[in-house]
């Protein structure tokens, strides 16, 4: 009777004093790769805020561009607006989205194109990127980019077996993903390209292709983009003066040799933070592709360290949430959203360090840039989805002779199910049900009695024709 009287509410002592949820309920609510995420994401943009100001306060400040703070008020501004979408499509994105990526990849296509259209694509640095005016721009690409992520997942996840299939695979999914990197390409803009082949590249391999047909697909992927290289001058130049910068040291290889020397200059513990030389007077867009050799002066060895900690993170976490997600849609689109932030940051990463051409790809959550970062917070916010056990109720589709297969399946496995369900019951101590607490038989005890019985008396019945012979 005193354990009856503990467990008669169990409801109130699972509740707090102050009529809180226990922290057991609070912690299941927030899985352990959400708040890794979470916490990486807020961690990379205050890494932002600091590093921003600290690169482009001085030159502002010596061009004449005001007080120093334009850049980071700005960083401040687009920040905020990042992280109210991310809030956003952290509840319920990828619901929201699921009937909004066909229009989103269409919308998108149709602004990379407008983008080629003279006296409406803005050129900045020889690069036709942007659309609008003053300083009201927008980048289509980095939204082009979170579309076929979207459109990729969800076409795999519709019908996964297409992955063992080039023809079919090549009609929807390839010749989008071929044309979107051919018009990002010609901008030119070949770090978005690249960015947008390794994530597909990773959905690919997370959909199950085979190795042979990923081998095929990459092969193709070189070939086309060493024919470019060789007839686009200014691939060329950028190809060139990857192999032997120092010999382009005063040319196409100036940018990189300054972040080499950058990052060189800072060592372990670097100069100290604001007191870097190069984003000075030698160093060009070093609060935007350029911001890491900025941390490596100031901060050195331990500071770039720290930045790729939690890439790193976000990257354990990331795949974490895909390997824990409700459905292979969910699945797919937290591998997307994962190396579409990881690879765009590793990028960013070699081509500072020198080992990859330089492709003018941002560092995400960290470089200035107002396109790039909310289009990345939004990546992440949908991650976050998946990471809290977001679905967007998305399943593949099992051809007509295994639906058969399991029909039939269940029709027989309806009695087991049965027995087991009567099981429990007779098991349960319920006072409408004593009769395994009473002394009685349970149904087993009484089937094995008679079928016992029924052997005794076959067993009699043959003896007794036995003696009669």
């Amino acid at each position: 009777m005193p354990q009856a009287g503990r467990r008669s509410n169990p409801a109130g002592a699972r509740k707090s004093r102050a009529g809180r949820p226990p922290r057991d309920v609070a912690a299941a609510q927030a899985p352990l790769e959400h708040s890794l995420l979470l916490t990486a994401t807020l961690c990379l943009l205050a890494f932002g805020v600091v590093m921003v100001y600290s690169s482009s306060s001085a030159s502002t400040l010596l061009q004449g561009h005001g007080s120093g703070t334009g850049y980071l008020v700005k960083f401040v501004v687009y920040g905020a607006l990042g992280l109210l979408v991310m809030r956003v499509l952290a509840r319920d994105g990828i619901a929201r989205v699921q009937s909004l990526v066909a229009p989103l990849l269409a919308v998108s296509f149709v602004l990379v194109l407008a983008v080629h259209v003279p006296h409406v694509g803005v050129t900045v640095n020889g690069a036709r990127r942007w659309l609008g005016s003053g300083p009201f721009q927008f980048q289509p690409s980095e939204l082009l980019k979170l579309a076929l992520v979207l459109y990729g997942a969800t076409l795999l996840a519709r019908r996964p077996a297409r992955v063992h299939d080039l023809r079919e695979l090549s009609k929807p999914l390839l010749a989008v993903v071929g044309a979107a990197c051919l018009l990002v390409a010609t901008q030119p803009d070949l770090g978005t390209a690249m960015v947008i082949a390794f994530t597909t590249c990773a959905l690919l391999v997370a959909a199950g292709i085979p190795l042979r047909n990923l081998a095929i697909i990459g092969g193709s992927a070189l070939a086309v983009v060493a024919i470019y290289a060789i007839a686009r001058p200014y691939a060329r130049a950028r190809l060139t003066s990857f192999l032997d910068p120092w010999a382009h040291a005063s040319g196409s290889g100036f940018q990189a040799v300054q972040g080499q020397i950058a990052i060189g200059s800072g060592g372990l513990f670097g100069v100290g933070p604001g007191e870097s030389v190069q984003k000075i007077f030698y160093l060009p867009e070093a609060h935007t592709d350029f911001i890491l050799a900025v941390i490596g002066e100031e901060l050195g060895v331990v500071g770039v360290s720290a930045l790729l900690f939690l890439y790193g993170l976000i990257a354990y976490a990331g795949l974490r949430a895909a390997k824990a997600a409700r459905s292979l849609h969910s699945a797919l689109v937290a591998v997307g959203m994962t190396s579409l932030i990881v690879s765009q940051a590793l990028l960013n990463v070699f081509a500072v360090l020198g080992l990859a051409p330089l492709t003018g790809v941002p560092l995400p959550f960290v470089s200035y840039g107002s396109s790039s970062l909310i289009v990345t917070l939004a990546a992440m916010g949908l991650l976050l989805n998946v990471a809290s056990g977001g679905t967007a109720h998305v399943r593949a589709v099992a051809p007509a002779r295994r639906r058969r297969t399991h029909a039939v399946s269940a029709r027989t496995a309806r009695p087991a199910r049965a027995e087991e369900r009567a099981e429990r019951r007779v098991g349960d101590a319920s006072p409408r049900e004593p009769a395994r607490w009473n002394g009685e038989r349970s149904p087993e005890e009484d089937r094995d009695r008679r079928r016992g019985n029924g052997r005794a008396r076959g067993a009699g019945a043959r003896g007794g024709r036995r003696a009669a012979r």
